[in-house]
Order: structure tokens, then C-alpha cells, then sequence
């Protein structure tokens, strides 16, 4: 999780750009990464319930239960991430 380039006073209008340009790169892949995270999440979660042909056991429930849990977690915080290389560009 990059953090946000911030602008430093005597960096001039190259490094500003330069700045910007990165800031710009880090919130598409961030953005990207809380997508991929969500749609993990979404997968665990039916599993969780059961609706995964072949993974119905109450392990594997549990498994899935425990896979969305973290899979929301990263996605909180792919798109924390996103939103302050948003708010810098």
C-alpha cells in the first residue's frame, strides 16, 4: 500500500507532474486490487453458505467464511489506499 506523494514546496513543476503521475498509477492499482478482493470475497461468502458444489462440508463452509473475512479486510484497505492516491493526484 503506497502512500501518496505528497508536494514538496521547492520541487518544481516536473516533480509535481512526476508526483501526480505516480499518484495516478498507485490508485488504478489499488482500485484494481480492492475489485479482485471484493470479487474474492463474494466467491468465500457463498461458500460460507454452503453454495459451492463439492465444498459444502462444514470445513469447508468455515474455510470460506474465514477466506471472506480477509478478503474484506484487504478490500478496506485497497480502497483506503485508492481514495488517498485519489485525493493527491
Amino acid at each position: 500500500m503506497p502512500a501518496p506523494n505528497a508536494d514538496k514546496p521547492n520541487e518544481g513543476i516536473v516533480g509535481q507532474i512526476s508526483n501526480s503521475v505516480g499518484n495516478a498509477v498507485n490508485y488504478v492499482s489499488e482500485t484494481i486490487q480492492g475489485k479482485s478482493a471484493e470479487a474474492s470475497k463474494e466467491g468465500n461468502k457463498q461458500q460460507a453458505k454452503g453454495n459451492v458444489p463439492g465444498q459444502d462440508s462444514l470445513t469447508d463452509r468455515a474455510s470460506g467464511a474465514m477466506g471472506a473475512m480477509s478478503d474484506k479486510l484487504e478490500e478496506t484497505k485497497h480502497s483506503g489506499s485508492a481514495e488517498a492516491n485519489k485525493r493527491s493526484i
